[in-house]
Parts: structure tokens; sequence; C-alpha cells
């Protein structure tokens, strides 16, 4: 039997219960799932390689009955996907604006690698308006971003704003 690994990528900028949903419902259609931590030149992280790191694994140590590991990466997706033995990757979608964006990268990494497929899941509705961009925006303008996040990554981002703000 074929050990299937998939990974699911992202900047992770911070974590958000999205993510987690994803994490969750993707990490049961795979035997393995790897979550590749990057970072995406067009935007401006508020935490470093290693926090966004750091952050996942401890948020991922809590679903105990898959298993995760957490990967920084810094390539191609697709040389990324074939470095850890990916056949797939997850991706999740929130709306019709991310759709036409995966619906095209998706056919750039085809041409890529198609040894690897993608598969999209659509966001949990009541989490469908999360994003990390938006959850940092709120954040800096004082805003209460405990809907979006963990408590811990809530008072993460708190502090870094804080110390941003010095």
């Amino acid at each position: 039997m074929t050990h299937r690994i998939g990974v699911y990528p992202g900047t992770f900028d911070p974590i958000t219960l999205g993510h987690m949903d994803i994490i969750r419902r993707g990490a049961k259609l795979v035997d393995e799932l790897v979550i590749g931590v990057t970072t995406n030149a067009a935007k401006s992280p508020m935490f470093s390689d290693d926090e966004r790191i750091a952050m996942v694994e401890r948020e991922v140590a809590s679903i105990g009955d898959a298993t995760i590991r957490v990967v920084g990466f810094n390539s191609l997706l697709m040389d990324f996907a074939e470095s850890v033995g990916a056949s797939t990757v997850i991706r999740g979608i929130r709306g019709v604006t991310d759709f036409e964006y995966e619906y095209q990268l998706t056919g750039m990494n085809r041409q890529l690698n198609n040894r690897v497929d993608t598969v999209f899941l659509m966001a949990d509705v009541a989490l469908q308006p999360i994003a990390s961009r938006l959850v940092k925006e709120i954040a800096l303008y004082g805003g209460e971003i405990g809907k979006f996040v963990t408590p811990t990554i809530r008072d993460e981002v708190v502090a870094r704003v804080a110390k941003m703000k010095g």
C-alpha cells in the first residue's frame, strides 16, 4: 500500500482558525500531511520564518489523530512537494477570488510537475472571511482578533503589534 503524502503550503502569518480547519480536514485525506511554511515576497511578514514554524507546530500538536509535519521551505512549491515525496497539494478556497487565483496556480504547477495533483477544500462557511492579512490589519488598529485565531496566537499577535508600535 502506498503511503500518501500531502502538502499544505502557506505563509501562516499568523495561522488562523481557517488554516486549522483546512489542516484538520486535509489530514484526513492523506496518510501524512506536511505543512510547508514559506515566505511570500509579495507579503510583509509580521513574524519570522522560525516564529511561524514554531506557531504552526504548536497549534497542530493538538490534532492527535493525524501524522503532521511542519517544514519551512523557500523554493517552488512543486520542487518542495517532490522533495518531501508528496503526491498531493491541499489548498483552501474561501471564495471565487481564491478559486480564480488557485485555478491559474494549479495549471502552472501541473506544467512544472504533473505527478502532483492539487485538491481544493472549501473553507467552512463560518471561517470563509478569515485571512491572515485582515487579522493583522485588525490587530494593528486595535481591534479584537479572538474570533479568528486561537487565544495563544491572539496573544502573540497583540504582543507583536505592541512591540512594533513600541
